[in-house]
């Protein structure tokens, strides 16, 4: 009877079921989604939980979006209403469905949506923009297409144009007046209509989609547009797009964010993300890869052509990035996480404490580099039995918490995970004092260092009698204990406390072999810190260093310091 009553919800965790049992082709990320969605069902039922799924309006926006007409190709020709597929149900429930316990409100206000071109994105966001703006129940709604061009501003607008023109009944219905640049609803004077680049900062939106965000160059028209919408009660952001080749731009900044979300890294309640595509060791070559990219396969989007488009990539290499990115979703430069996360998650154990290694031996290593953000103490333990312990500890100042963009700094902070110092820079005789401390509990074999801020700092420890081993952050001293804190990582042989600062860091370390097969860990932006994982690779390097006996790197400099 629920299946008959919400036909596409159910077709919606139908599909969600099949991705995530593998009989539906699907990247990660997909497979995450429907994970998530098919998780939080669970969570919905304990009175605890913040949101809870309603069936019905899920299943409302679906039935409207199936009134509305083709706009394009054989289908437009022959007169025939849009149809649903169980994907495009998929995120069309999970986005109107889930509502906030609290007041009812929408949960999820902003959706990154990553599907390949010809898969019918323009199609629906247009439809969206028509529910949002007359059948939401929100007085005087403000709907924008927005994008970096005019032409492609109207990609989502014009089918929303053309769909209210062949909609009579639908204009009637709410009064809905069609102009020739903008839609507009007579009585509550909501409207629809096209943006190009930043907004004004009149703007009240409602629902704001932007179309081909990959061609931005700035987030402004998206952050503007989000500031707009602090005055409504549920505004949707929707972001549509193909992955492109700005690995630095915003589009793949939303991305990396996104997969972050999606693996745990972060929490994010209210971002829905469905990113279809390809994953990293797929032959793209194959049909199967396109099979797995597109799900509206056979669909809107036929195999002759991409077939057809695919051996052109293979035969002419000037076509392969082009291919890549509009019909595989391939950021083209762009580089995968160096360490699994997942693996990393398996291997936590959150009721570990670093007393239960009291009197045990271990090596210190810490990344001091800047005084103005994180500087990262690692403590790493041999496990009776194999594999390793490693525990974090992680300062910065005041004054960088404190700062707006750095959210996840106070949240961590409010959680004890971060031990914040006072003023604009970090006291490192908190982290002298700590290392003491530690020394009183615990066997020290050695605190390893990068001598970049950090000489003053083992001076006085070496004062004390603990034992420094200068430790260069270079390619010789950086790459074989990287790889074996990688594959040790796949192998869950590192157990940790699930801190999420150290998840996090881990999440963003990039790391490419050189013509060598040497391996070095990088971020690819400035905000994406990589201090804890680099403290790690320390510390394992001079674990390798004695398991293997000394070497022949290792000399005694003037100052007391052995010299790796």
């Amino acid at each position: 009877m629920a299946a008959d009553k919400h036909p596409h919800v159910d077709a919606a965790n139908r599909y969600a079921r099949a991705v995530v049992a593998g009989t539906k082709p699907a990247n990660k990320w997909v497979r995450l989604a429907c994970q998530r969605h098919l998780d939080d069902l669970k969570k919905s039922k304990a009175r605890a939980y913040p949101f809870r799924f309603d069936a019905e309006k899920a299943e409302r926006v679906c039935r409207f979006i199936e009134l509305l007409p083709h706009t394009k190709g054989k289908w437009a020709s022959a007169g025939e209403k849009l149809k649903l597929e169980p994907w495009q149900c998929f995120k069309t429930v999970c986005l109107f469905g889930w509502l906030r316990k609290s007041d009812g409100y929408r949960r999820f206000r902003k959706a990154l949506i990553l599907e390949p071109r010809k898969n019918g994105k323009s199609a629906w966001a247009a439809a969206i923009g028509l529910y949002m703006l007359a059948f939401d129940g929100e007085h005087g709604a403000e709907v924008y297409s927005g994008a970096t061009n005019e032409r492609q501003a109207w990609e989502v607008f014009r089918p929303a144009r053309i769909m209210a023109l062949r909609s009579p009944h639908l204009c009637s219905a709410v009064g809905l007046t069609v102009n020739a640049s903008n839609l507009h609803v007579l009585g509550n004077e909501s409207r629809f209509e096209p943006i190009v680049g930043r907004p004004g900062d009149g703007s009240s939106p409602h629902c704001a989609i932007h179309d081909e965000y990959h061609e931005h160059d700035t987030d402004d028209q998206v952050s503007s547009m989000e500031t707009g919408m602090g005055a409504r009660e549920q505004p949707l952001q929707l972001i549509i797009t193909t992955a492109g080749a700005n690995v630095s731009g915003p589009c793949y900044a939303a991305v990396v964010e996104a997969r972050r979300m999606l693996e745990g890294v972060v929490e994010e309640d209210e971002l829905f993300a469905l990113m279809y595509g390809i994953d990293p060791g797929d032959d793209w070559t194959t049909e199967a890869a396109l099979i797995k990219a597109n799900p509206n396969y056979e669909v809107s989007v036929k195999a002759d052509f991409l077939l057809r488009a695919q051996r052109d990539a293979v035969n002419n290499a000037r076509k392969v990035s082009a291919f890549k990115t509009k019909h595989l979703n391939e950021w083209v430069q762009a580089r995968e996480a160096f360490f699994n996360i997942q693996r990393w998650h398996e291997s936590a154990d959150p009721e570990m404490k670093i007393d239960d290694f009291a009197g045990q031996r271990c090596i210190i290593a810490l990344d001091l580099a800047s005084k103005v953000d994180i500087a990262a103490m690692v403590i790493l333990f041999r496990r009776e039995g194999g594999g390793f312990a490693s525990f974090g500890r992680w300062y910065l100042p005041e004054k960088t918490v404190e700062l707006g963009e750095n959210q996840h700094y106070q949240t961590w902070a409010t959680e004890g995970r971060l031990i914040v110092t006072e003023g604009d820079m970090i006291d490192f005789g908190r982290i002298r004092d700590d290392i003491l401390d530690l020394s009183s509990k615990l066997q020290i074999e050695e605190v390893a260092f990068d001598p970049w801020q950090a000489t003053m700092l083992m001076t006085e420890l070496s004062g004390y009698g603990v034992p420094c081993v200068e430790y260069r952050q270079i390619v010789n001293t950086m790459s074989e204990p990287l790889k074996e804190v990688e594959g040790l990582i796949r192998s869950r042989k590192i157990a940790h406390d699930g801190d999420p600062a150290m998840t996090w860091m881990l999440s963003n370390v990039v790391a490419k072999p050189d013509a060598k097969d040497n391996v070095y860990p990088r971020k690819e932006r400035p905000e994406n810190k990589i201090d804890g994982p680099v403290a790690l690779v320390m510390a394992m390097g001079r674990m390798l260093t004695k398991d293997n006996g000394p070497s022949p790197y290792e000399r005694l400099r003037p100052n007391g310091f052995l010299f790796v």
